[in-house]
């Protein structure tokens, strides 16, 4: 076998090369790793077939003409796919799949939080004040997931099992476990207008960029609230924050933000009604073996010619 030369351009490379070794592929390979933020020497761009990394400087792969393969360590790929220099030769792989348990779970725990009252208890504690709070039942309560992926669809299973209602749009409408109904894109506003808790997960493509504006925002109730887990880029802030300021929705749950970290002059920090999270979404203790195992099979793949998993259709944007 050939062997296929690698490069990558982490901080953690160490993971990536030992899950190879593991895997017993190492002799198949040259790997060659560079931490973020320097420069490999041009000879290993030059040589480079696969590439491992989270970002890459503009211009870049202009310098590695046996690229064939890019693995990002992300789900989103719009950085990627923005890239003028990324050849139409080169597959690109994203890390689908690694949030399926983490994010679900995480989402879940915004939901609980919201109808639980937690942080008024806490700062109750605080105050060593005893005031007994009743609970408001997820159970009955409508969940509308905009985006029927891996994630949404595993969100979808956990909340239906919580005797939540679940609806949701999809790219491509068909069944979906756990979802009693699934719109098409078009269908949007009919969901929002339905769903007491609205959770973004879709991609950022030119449909989703500045998806929930006022005027979709209008379209939901004005006692649901909005979650963003997806990418900053589908909200439109300054509509949001006008929104819940109106009361035109409760309230907002935002995990992640155009500019991240969030700019600690950025409105968004101050409004009541507005939680920040700092992208926690998809975070997982194992997070890095999880993606390593996905790439060592991807690299199995890769070797003996078979199609990639979590390939990215350029053609959608996901």
């Amino acid at each position: 076998m050939t062997t296929t030369t690698i490069l990558a351009w982490l901080n953690d490379a160490d993971i990536y090369r030992d899950a190879i070794v593991e895997a017993g592929l190492d002799d198949t390979v040259e790997f060659t790793a560079c931490a973020e933020g320097e420069t490999p020497d041009a000879s290993v761009l030059a040589t480079t077939e696969v590439l491992l990394a989270w970002r890459a400087p503009a211009g870049v792969l202009a310098q590695m003409p046996g690229l064939r393969w890019i693995q990002a360590l992300t789900v989103a790929t719009d950085s990627w796919l923005r890239r003028d220099d990324l050849l139409a030769n080169v597959q690109l792989t994203c890390a689908r799949g690694v949030h399926e348990v983490q994010m679900p779970e995480n989402i879940l725990g915004v939901l609980f939080n919201l109808t639980r009252q937690f942080n008024a208890i806490a700062a109750n504690q605080v105050e060593r004040r005893w005031q007994r709070m009743i609970s408001e039942p997820l159970a009955g309560k409508v969940l509308g997931l905009v985006g029927l992926g891996a994630v949404g669809a595993s969100v979808a299973t956990k909340a239906a099992g919580l005797g939540m209602r679940v609806i949701g749009t999809k790219a491509t409408p068909g069944p979906v476990a756990g979802v009693d109904q699934v719109y098409g894109p078009d269908d949007l506003e009919q969901m929002l207008s339905k769903a007491d808790f609205v959770v973004l997960l879709a991609p950022v493509t030119d449909a989703t960029i500045d998806m929930m504006n006022a005027e979709r925002l209008r379209q939901m109730k004005h006692s649901a609230w909005l979650l963003n887990f997806a990418r900053g880029e589908l909200v439109v802030d300054r509509d949001l924050i006008d929104a819940v300021k109106a009361g035109v929705i409760k309230g907002a749950v935002l995990d992640v933000f155009r500019t991240e970290p969030l700019p600690v002059d950025d409105p968004l920090w101050t409004v009541p009604g507005i939680t920040i999270l700092p992208h926690i979404g998809g975070l997982h203790p194992d997070r890095n073996e999880l993606v390593s195992a996905l790439f060592v099979d991807n690299l199995r793949k890769f070797q003996t010619g078979k199609p990639l998993r979590a390939l990215v259709d350029r053609i959608r944007g996901y």
